[in-house]
């Protein structure tokens, strides 16, 4: 891959039914990462099913299970490329947050019971400091694409976002119809945490204790010479079965601050939603990073001590920011935010050493 182009990575949000789906996958149609024959055949298919007008939702929507529904459940992951950028649709550097104009979408999307808000909060929570809102389905305001409609979302979503700590001076506002492709291009009239990774180093997973060597490092099916901070790549291991390594597990040098499973952690959190009574032996499922762990309070609840209901594994935010920081959610709500201030790390045992490990420690 050259390297004339910088590589961005970019989270899309909103509201159940928003047109989030729709909307990248007409975009990256555009940027001309997909074919029209492609396009064409989704459309046959969706068709098909009585679903026409999710063709382009289908070009993110693999799972069978998502075409037969019509929404999307899985974390989907697609490359596309303008004249400056390549650009990764994951979790991410920036966040586009699609807001439906529609009358009645807008509104339900907005309020306290709907998504647009918890989105935009853990976008920035979670220290997506970027964010361009979409102001999708342009073409169903009464009348379509009203001006008024447009000016009276922006300010409303404005002075939200001002709310949890967005400058809305420096977010972009940008009417479309993610369906028909307006004003998408042209005017209408894994994440890596920190450090570097290479092929030939030797890792740690953790909570998992597992040591083995990186063969490769790939983008999109491309081999890389190293992966740099933010990026999103994919590793090839070496006797490594995928029963041993997970989602959630956590990957770092072996010889220079190994990543360890926590025993337990302290963290400072902010209540948004009060599920009642929030005290010691409160257990609600904690999102750091790719984990998604119950974990059970111990302390107050303003800086509470923490301790994970299976093996996970977590920084303080001072060290390592990606690993340090989380959402606490319970009844499908999102409880809290917070950042970890200290973790109590378990002693690693002798764990696995895949024999390509112990062979490239010799070398060394």
């Amino acid at each position: 891959m050259g390297n004339e182009k910088t590589h961005t990575n970019i989270v899309v949000i909103g509201h159940v039914d928003s047109g989030k789906s729709t909307t990248t996958g007409h975009l990256i149609y555009k940027c001309g990462d997909i074919d029209k024959r492609t396009v064409e055949k989704f459309e046959k298919e969706a068709t098909e099913m009585g679903k026409g007008s999710f063709k382009y939702a289908w070009v993110l929507d693999k799972l069978k299970t998502e075409c037969e529904r019509g929404i999307t459940i899985d974390t989907s992951l697609w490359k596309f490329e303008t004249s400056k950028y390549y650009v990764t649709i994951i979790d991410a550097d920036c966040a586009v947050l699609i807001v439906a104009a529609g009358v009645g979408e807008f509104e339900a999307g907005i309020s306290k019971n709907g998504q647009t808000r918890e989105h935009a909060l853990l976008a920035y929570t979670l220290g997506v400091k970027q964010l361009i809102v979409g102001v999708n389905k342009m073409d169903s305001t009464e009348p379509p694409y009203s001006q008024k409609r447009y000016e009276e979302i922006v300010k409303e979503v404005s002075t939200y976002i001002k709310k949890i700590g967005y400058n809305p001076d420096t977010v972009a506002f940008v009417p479309i119809s993610g369906w028909n492709g307006d004003n998408m291009l042209e005017p209408s009239a894994l994440d890596l945490g920190t450090g570097v990774l290479k092929p030939g180093m030797v890792v740690t997973f953790a909570p998992v204790n597992v040591t083995t060597e990186v063969k490769s490092v790939e983008m999109h099916h491309e081999a890389l010479s190293e992966a740099l901070p933010g990026d999103s790549v994919g590793l090839n291991v070496k006797n490594v079965s995928v029963k041993d390594v997970r989602r959630g597990n956590v990957a770092g040098d072996s010889k220079n601050d190994p990543p360890m499973e926590a025993a337990g952690f302290t963290a400072q959190v902010i209540i948004l939603n009060h599920p009642g009574q929030i005290s010691a032996g409160y257990a609600p499922v904690l999102d750091c990073h790719t984990a998604h762990i119950a974990c059970k309070f111990s302390g107050d609840a303003a800086i509470v001590d923490m301790v994970p209901g299976k093996p996970m594994c977590v920084e303080s935010f001072s060290d390592y920011p990606p690993l340090g920081r989380f959402a606490v959610r319970d009844m499908r709500q999102t409880v809290a935010v917070g950042v970890i201030k200290a973790v109590d790390k378990k002693a690693a045992g002798a764990g696995k050493v895949t024999k390509s490990a112990q062979k490239a420690q010799k070398a060394k």
